[in-house]
Formats: C-alpha cells, structure tokens, sequence
C-alpha cells in the first residue's frame, strides 16, 4: 500500500509539472489525453487549478469539460472504426446487448450519466458503445459535455468550500456507494444553483437599497 501511494504521489508530481508551463491550457490537455489514451489524475488536477485560482473556476471548469469531449472524438472513431467485434472484445457479447439496449432506450443519458461520475467508471467502453452503436456525433459530444459539465462544477464547488483533500473521498464515497452518489449529486447541484440564485438576488437587493 505504502509503494502505490508513493507512485501515486510522484506520478501527481510529474504530471504537475508538466503542465505547469502549459498555463490555463494544462486542463484541457490533461483532459483530452485523459479521456483519448489513458487515466490522469483529471479531478486532482482541475480541483488544484480552481483552489489556486477561484476566480477562474468557471474557466478552467469549462476547458476540462470541452477537453474531455474532444479527447472522446478519438475512441469514437476508433470504436466506428472497429464496430461491434471491437466492443464485444473488449467487454463481451452479453454485456454488448444489454449496452445495446440501453442505448437505444435513453441513449443521451447513458452517455451523460458516465460522464459524470469519476474512476474507475469504465468510461472509455461507453464511450466506444456509443460510436458502434452509431449515436450522432452531436449529441456525443454534447452528452459528455455536459456531464462533465456538471462533474467539474460540483467537484470545484466542494473544493472551494472545504479545500483540494475533499477529491481523494469524493472518489472513495462514489466507488463505494455509486447510486447514493448520483442521487446527492443532483441535490447538490440543486443546492449550489439555488445558492448562487440566492447571492444573485442579494446583489440585486443591494444595488437597489
């Protein structure tokens, strides 16, 4: 336990200063990479940008959310590429079905939904469901949009309030008891929202006193 945490640690280190001379940019390239080749330690990284710099959380939200939809451009077309014999290799014929099925119920929430949540969701197979199974590449994109969309909103908002150690439970609580998560996902959503509603309202009331 003590050798992986060490690895970790110096992995977060060497990822950090590589991005370093990338400015701003350096979320939306540990996005895309994230979500085209493989993992990063994407929250992590996006939750130090926004503590570091609050007043460009919303920024640095949207470039990791638009890099993470342009990353997925490239297993889209390798899973178009590949078709269903790449899927079913990767993830098996019964498990391709009942993919199937859920794509062609609610394909834009199945794209959605995965995209908000951390790893390990097996994300990329998803997102290879997604280009075999011929979702438009519009919606595709938008579908991962806004998931991590909401993902990187939330996660920024619970770092700000109580600082960048709330990513390693986050990830932990969400593994553990993934359909709770999503549900208080929601209702904290609803609650940041109606939060800023609230110091919206309270700006306006003091510029008219």
């Amino acid at each position: 336990m003590g050798a992986i945490k060490t690895f970790v640690a110096k992995y977060t280190a060497w990822v950090w200063a590589v991005l370093q001379p990338l400015g701003s940019w350096g979320v939306f390239c540990i996005a895309f990479i994230d979500s085209a080749f493989w993992g990063m330690p994407l929250d992590p990284v996006v939750a130090g940008y926004c503590y570091a710099s609050p007043h460009k959380a919303p920024f640095y939200i949207v470039m990791a959310a638009a890099g993470s939809a342009f990353g997925s451009l490239i297993i889209y077309f390798i899973g178009e590429k590949g078709g269903e014999l790449l899927l079913e290799k990767r993830v098996g014929k019964a498990r391709m079905e009942r993919m199937r099925d859920q794509f062609e119920q609610h394909e834009f929430l199945t794209l959605m939904l995965p995209a908000m949540l951390p790893p390990p969701t097996p994300f990329k197979a998803i997102l290879l469901a997604a280009a075999v199974f011929q979702m438009h590449l519009r919606d595709f994109m938008l579908a991962i949009f806004i998931g991590r969309l909401l993902r990187f909103s939330l996660l920024a908002a619970l770092t700000l309030m109580f600082g960048p150690q709330i990513v390693s439970f986050f990830g932990t609580v969400v593994i553990r008891h993934w359909a709770i998560s999503l549900v208080l996902f929601f209702a904290a959503c609803g609650a940041i929202w109606l939060w800023f509603l609230s110091q919206k309202r309270k700006r306006k009331n003091a510029a008219t006193d």
